[in-house]
């Protein structure tokens, strides 16, 4: 538990029990609940996910002309697309300080995470996370299509930002060939994944709109 805490760092665990509870003790503080501390810590692993668990392959390098870099798929990658909806969330409970959460989140990305990984994931959370940010807030569809449509919006952009880095990072940290990560089918891939957990999510919400448990105006 303290090689988790503190990122294998045991010497450092003091610091990173004091800067975890500042960091909670401000997320309620700033009213959020719930969903912002699981927000808070999901990012973060999931960054440091992609540096430590290993891919598995669809389909091997050079094993079809089609495919020359072959096509890998993450473990987290569907989780990595939940993100998304669990900002939603987030916005519903905390309003717009959740750009507040979200730099919080960023924040513990780099001592989690490796460097490069977590600057990609903070420029890619700035794009993306802002697209979803403006739909979600000025758009007047019902709460399940802003869910699908944020989603839809914002997995493409961060799906090639993320990528882009994580070819790098592994380029630097395991002497990778560049194209590793980032290539088409890859993309794809991440895409699809990141997209099924938003279409379950806003299947649940628009049911429990058609059913009158949830209200479709609702931020």
């Amino acid at each position: 538990m303290i090689s988790v805490l503190t990122n294998g760092h045991a010497e450092q665990l003091l610091p990173a029990l004091l800067a975890l509870a500042l960091t909670f003790g401000a997320i309620w503080l700033l009213k959020g609940r719930f969903w912002a501390i699981i927000y808070v810590a999901l990012i973060p692993f999931l960054n440091w996910s992609f540096g430590v668990i290993p891919e598995f392959q669809v389909v091997e390098p050079h094993q079809s002309a089609l495919f020359p870099h072959g096509v890998s798929l993450h473990p987290m990658t569907m989780v990595t697309g939940m993100v998304f909806v669990v900002r939603d969330f987030v916005q519903r409970e905390m309003h717009h300080r959740v750009l507040i959460v979200m730099a919080m989140a960023v924040a513990w990305s780099f001592y989690y995470a490796w460097p490069v990984i977590a600057l990609a994931s903070g420029v890619a959370f700035a794009i993306s996370e802002g697209v979803d940010w403006l739909m979600f807030t000025f758009t007047k569809y019902r709460l399940s299509t802003r869910i699908l449509l944020s989603s839809l919006f914002a997995a493409p952009v961060d799906t090639t930002v993320f990528l882009y880095g994580a070819d790098l990072a592994k380029q630097i940290e395991l002497g990778a060939e560049p194209g590793n990560s980032l290539h088409m089918w890859n993309w794809i891939v991440f895409v699809i994944g990141k997209m099924v957990g938003a279409v379950i999510v806003s299947a649940v919400i628009r049911r429990r709109e058609d059913l009158g448990l949830t209200d479709p105006a609702e931020l």
